[in-house]
């Protein structure tokens, strides 16, 4: 008995850990509305699940840090062709820290192992959630980089 104890409070850790992460990446108001949206569904497992092992088993890790993570996590969407989930993604990507233009050069970078079509259907996401963000693109930045880019 002591060992199921012992293993329901180790779950109990990584859970605590996971939704703290999870809370740090997607903010309060998103996690709180998917548990809530969740709660006494088939789904509320799931939302378990996912709060323990990829918020508290796989975000909480060293060796990358969260705005890494976001970039990593925002790719392997593109790749995977997950759009409701890229959209929350490049939310939590803009809050740790990613510019619009590395999210914009990521879904160019994708589109180059992952194809056009997807590429371009990413990009509609990210667009939309950019300027739901940030609104729209103002021609400074575009000058900003273009500057950069010379200068490389």
């Amino acid at each position: 008995m002591a060992v199921q104890s012992d293993v329901a409070a180790a779950h109990d850790t990584v859970y605590n850990a996971g939704l703290t992460a999870r809370r740090g990446v997607l903010g309060d108001e998103y996690v709180d509305a998917a548990l809530s949206r969740n709660a006494g569904t088939d789904g509320e497992a799931l939302q378990g699940y996912v709060s323990e092992f990829v918020w508290g088993g796989v975000w909480t890790r060293d060796g990358l840090g969260r705005r890494d993570r976001s970039l990593v996590t925002v790719s392997l969407l593109i790749a995977l062709g997950q759009h409701t989930e890229l959209a929350t993604h490049v939310r939590a990507a803009l809050r740790n820290g990613l510019t619009r233009r590395e999210i914009s050069e990521a879904v160019v970078h994708a589109t180059a192992y992952v194809g056009a079509p997807a590429g371009l259907a990413a990009m509609r996401v990210v667009q939309a959630t950019l300027v739901e963000q940030l609104g729209p693109l103002d021609s400074s930045e575009t000058e900003t980089a273009d500057s950069e880019e010379a200068q490389a």
